[in-house]
């Protein structure tokens, strides 16, 4: 699990950036929350982790450790689900976006794990407002394109939580992490629009919706490809200098 953590020395840092007009700095955030009995509470903080992972490779940006517990309330009917409030989570991201603009990186994307994060959106837009360079990643377009380009059978709607995406990216990037299970647990709850108000407990009894049964390591390689191809297009906008 050593690849959740960076490696990079001070060094590293200074010599990427005297190479880019601006420096960009990339944060996962994940959650530790149920994901049925066959995905880590950890699932949505390895996915983070993988996607700026690949985002690294490509790009010149400079990768933070993850924010490993966020908003999972609608998860608390499970054991073993830790959250934190959404003030808290919104404070977190601003306060590490002001302490990496004072060391001379001025731009940052967060790489969001868990649908849950609605207040991520809140804090990108009002960092943009004060003329903050800051944008959060990946958009549900996104998860489209890369859907179909990994051949992804379950729609966005349906493959809500433990299903065919984040079984898929775990079997490629962290296959040891998995349990035997995924191949029997499809559930699929469409209507879901008491969620806030039931969480997801009124929904699924196992913790999974969406289907598992249909993810493959191929296709994690591919989502993963394929969101790293759809960065390009923030990194351009946050390097710009118009």
């Amino acid at each position: 699990m050593s690849d959740l953590v960076p490696a990079d020395t001070t060094e590293d840092v200074r010599t990427r950036g005297a190479g880019v007009s601006r420096q960009v700095a990339v944060l996962p955030v994940g959650s530790f929350e149920q994901h049925g009995a066959f995905l880590p509470l950890a699932t949505d903080t390895l996915v983070a982790c993988a996607v700026a992972r690949e985002i690294a490779g490509a790009y010149p940006v400079h990768l933070l450790p993850p924010v490993t517990i966020s908003c999972s309330h609608e998860h608390a009917a499970w054991p073993g689900t830790v959250s934190i409030s959404s003030v808290t989570l919104h404070a977190v991201v601003r306060d590490i976006a002001a302490s990496l603009r004072r060391s001379g990186v001025d731009a940052l994307v967060v790489v969001n794990g868990h649908g849950g994060n609605y207040v991520l959106g809140n804090v990108v837009q009002e960092s943009s407002a004060r003329g903050e360079r800051m944008a959060l990643f990946p958009a549900p377009e996104d998860w489209e394109e890369a859907r179909e380009r990994a051949g992804v059978v379950t729609s966005l709607l349906t493959d809500m939580h433990a299903g065919e995406i984040e079984t898929s990216i775990l079997l490629h990037a962290h296959p040891e992490m998995l349990r035997p299970g995924y191949e029997t647990s499809d559930f699929v709850a469409d209507d879901r629009r008491h969620l806030l108000t039931l969480g997801m407990s009124g929904y699924t009894d196992s913790g999974v919706i969406g289907r598992p049964s249909l993810g493959s390591a191929e296709k994690g390689k591919e989502l993963l490809a394929s969101l790293a191809d759809s960065f390009g297009a923030y990194f351009s906008t946050l390097t710009s200098d118009g």
